[in-house]
């Protein structure tokens, strides 16, 4: 069952870092108001990606994913049981989703990840009730003849479940590490163990290409127009992101000397506010 809302967007929010856990792109992480160390979700840099939220209202069970379309019919269910399994012992209450992010870009790649994320979400076996819908046509700008998202960042607040358009600093922690992971083709992953608050970066696998290295000496243009959806719509910060992700891979050919004895990396909130390694 869906309804269909899209409000004007305010202008996004500085999120405190204190009460975070970013999300990166093919990432989702679930908890609830129970949560000493996460009051609030967050996730930006979606050009042509989408971020899901998903929230039971008698839980207070809250998802947040960034989907790339990378493999969206498995990611889904994913996110639907992150929610449901935290949600058990609640009788009343409902499942509510928010959608945000895309455009109306040349490549039409933000209108196939709608239909395939709305087209999954109807699969599912659960009654889900689609609350917010700011996605491509609906979160487009035109400035300056270019087409760009309006929302480029949300935050949903866990213990209330307020979902607003949001921008952030801080993208930890082990920001290098988990952009490294998508970028040489991981899957959608969970980062978030909400049972014991602590963010849990499992051992992953990349190979060797001393290849990328062509790409820390190319200008802008090139990297954005050759290793980005949409070359005219990415944040400021896009070209060095991709950079320090690449000059990350070369540092490291092999992870496992990131994961000593095969273990994942584990960060707790430290008094100071910080994730620190656990």
């Amino acid at each position: 069952h869906y309804t269909r809302k899209c409000e004007k967007c305010e202008s996004p929010e500085a999120v405190d870092t204190k009460q975070l856990l970013y999300v990166q792109q093919r990432e989702f992480a679930a908890t609830t108001p129970a949560d000493n160390s996460v009051s609030v979700l967050g996730s930006d840099d979606a050009t042509t990606c989408h971020l899901v939220v998903l929230r039971h209202t008698g839980s207070g069970a809250t998802c947040l994913a960034h989907c790339d379309g990378s493999s969206t019919c498995t990611e889904v269910p994913l996110i639907v049981s992150a929610v449901t399994s935290r949600s058990a012992p609640a009788k009343e209450g409902r499942l509510e989703l928010h959608l945000v992010g895309g455009f109306d870009d040349d490549r039409r790649t933000s209108h196939s990840l709608s239909l395939s994320i709305l087209a999954a979400f109807q699969k599912q076996t659960e009654e889900i009730h689609l609350e917010t819908c700011c996605i491509t046509d609906m979160n487009d700008i035109i400035k300056d003849g270019i087409h760009r998202p309006v929302v480029y960042g949300i935050g949903v607040n866990v213990k209330t479940g307020h979902v607003f358009p949001a921008s952030f600093t801080h993208r930890g922690p082990a920001e290098e590490l988990r952009s490294a992971r998508s970028f040489s083709g991981g899957q959608m992953v969970e980062v978030y163990d909400s049972s014991r608050e602590l963010v849990k970066i499992e051992p992953c696998r990349w190979t060797p290409n001393n290849d990328m290295a062509f790409w820390l000496s190319q200008d802008d243009e090139t990297i954005l127009q050759y290793l980005s959806t949409s070359p005219h719509a990415e944040p400021p910060h896009f070209v060095h992101h991709i950079k320090s992700t690449i000059q990350f891979l070369l540092d490291h050919p092999s992870a496992d000397g990131l994961f000593p004895g095969g273990q994942p990396q584990l960060y707790r909130r430290a008094e100071d506010g910080r994730w620190k390694r656990a």
